[in-house]
């Protein structure tokens, strides 16, 4: 199946290719939510657990951006974290609402939408983010995140994979 096949699918399992990345992202939101939801719930804060090998489930506040990226600036990077994100969000919003990007840009826009979505209301809620996964190696650790970090890169690099296919077909 071709790849362009495979994403319109995708955004009609969904509704339709505007709204049916809207409906992506409010999953993903929703998603992380209840992950984090449920982490508070069960691990007490500051607490891990193993749950895989090189998996670790921890509770952990993040002040900062993704995998803790100025959590050290002194607490008041929410408010701009949060502005930012609000403002991303609204200009995803509007790019999927025009309806003319598709596949892989498309997609890449929903999860960053959602990833977004998700640490903001955190942000919003508790004044940070709960970071639940830790992955690791033997003593190395690489800082802690979560399901909307997770989407968030995973966007990115889908719409560096969707702009360099595109940049070489324009050649």
């Amino acid at each position: 199946m071709s790849a362009r096949k495979y994403y319109g699918r995708l955004a009609a399992a969904f509704g339709g290719p505007r709204w049916g990345w809207l409906a992506l992202a409010t999953g993903i939101v929703l998603a992380d939510q209840g992950a984090k939801a449920w982490i508070t719930s069960w691990l007490p804060y500051g607490a891990s657990a193993a749950a895989a090998p090189f998996v670790n489930l921890v509770h952990l506040l993040n002040e900062g951006a993704a995998f803790s990226l100025f959590a050290d600036a002194g607490g008041e990077q929410r408010y701009f974290l949060t502005v930012v994100a609000l403002v991303v969000s609204a200009g995803l919003v509007f790019l999927l609402l025009r309806g003319e990007d598709t596949g892989r840009t498309a997609l890449g826009y929903s999860l960053i939408l959602g990833g977004a979505m998700g640490n903001a209301v955190d942000r919003i809620l508790r004044g940070a983010v709960v970071d639940y996964l830790d992955l690791y190696v033997g003593s190395l650790h690489w800082p802690a995140f979560n399901l909307a970090d997770s989407a968030i890169v995973m966007g990115v690099l889908l719409i560096l994979l969707g702009n360099s296919g595109a940049t070489r077909s324009a050649r």
